[in-house]
């Protein structure tokens, strides 16, 4: 049994993995500042004894014993990191030096949650780990994107300078139950939209290509590289390889709700990368780890977790 902390443990990634590792006989302490995340992701674990939750906010510093650091805190979608990009950037920036400096005083190993946004708007594709991306330093996605760029250069640093156990991990696009319903990420919106009767919006033409993960599998690979061996600290890509276009997705979330929703065409946004899809090589090699549950199967449990709603 290890004891774990999970910073951003009440949002949609965090709570899951909160599940698991507590499934698999850890004790978790799950950190949140409740700015995206929500308390009753979380409600089922209350009354376990290895279970704690902390509301706190890791731009401020904390002092914990734990052996394991998950850093996932940080606003994901684009509505909510551009809310507030100062404090997008604070969280990513002095959120990790926090997080990096608990994690050397109590000898912890730390995975970073980082994200496919440290490639920008590629001219690479599929992305490698070794491409180092085409991010504008100045645009309105910025704090995310170069946030979690300095995030990443933060981890290493620490790695090389003070021999830390890291882990750093880029995420490409995941859904899954417990997404926030108005989180502005385009499965949860078009799901959202579908199921009201309201226009499907795409933004562009949706010919502009994602990948989607679903959080399952997601979670498997994070869990993989966080108990990998010293030496393979990343960072790697992990991901579904399977590309569709935005199109497509509103088609098939459409179809599968039986909606009468219509598309509508919006202007795109500054900065929207066009297209996406992880090399995953690095992930099969090292850590034995590829998605499974193909985008429809996927699709189903999401759908079914906003119906309940």
């Amino acid at each position: 049994m290890k004891k774990i902390l999970v910073t951003g443990g009440a949002g949609f990634l965090g709570s899951h993995l909160c599940d698991k590792l507590l499934a698999t006989g850890n004790e978790v302490i799950c950190l949140d500042n409740l700015y995206t995340g929500q308390k009753k992701n979380i409600y089922h674990n209350l009354d376990n004894p290895r279970f704690e939750f902390i509301r706190h906010d890791i731009v401020e510093p904390i002092r914990l014993e734990v052996d394991q650091i998950y850093n996932l805190a940080c606003p994901a979608s684009p509505v909510h990191y551009q809310n507030n990009p100062v404090g997008t950037t604070k969280t990513c920036v002095h959120g990790s030096i926090n997080m990096l400096g608990l994690a050397k005083r109590a000898g912890a190993r730390i995975l970073q949650a980082s994200t496919s946004e440290v490639y920008g708007d590629p001219e690479v594709h599929p992305q490698k780990e070794e491409y180092r991306g085409s991010v504008n330093p100045i645009g309105i996605r910025s704090c995310y994107d170069e946030g979690k760029r300095c995030a990443e250069t933060l981890f290493f640093d620490y790695h090389r300078q003070h021999d830390l156990e890291i882990k750093v991990m880029r995420i490409f696009n995941t859904y899954g139950p417990r997404m926030h319903p108005d989180d502005g990420r385009v499965v949860s919106n078009f799901i959202m939209q579908a199921l009201s009767g309201k226009d499907i919006t795409i933004y562009g033409d949706g010919s502009q290509t994602r990948s989607f993960c679903f959080v399952d599998d997601l979670l498997d690979g994070m869990m993989k590289l966080m108990n990998s061996p010293t030496d393979f600290t990343g960072p790697v890509n992990v991901g579904n390889p399977g590309e569709f276009t935005i199109k497509e997705l509103a088609e098939m979330v459409v179809e599968m709700t039986d909606s009468r929703s219509k598309i509508s065409y919006q202007q795109l946004p500054q900065d929207d990368p066009m297209r996406r899809r992880p090399d995953i090589s690095i992930a099969k090699e090292k850590l034995d780890w590829q998605p499974t549950i193909k985008l429809q199967e996927g699709l189903k449990k999401t759908i079914e977790y906003f119906k309940s709603l």
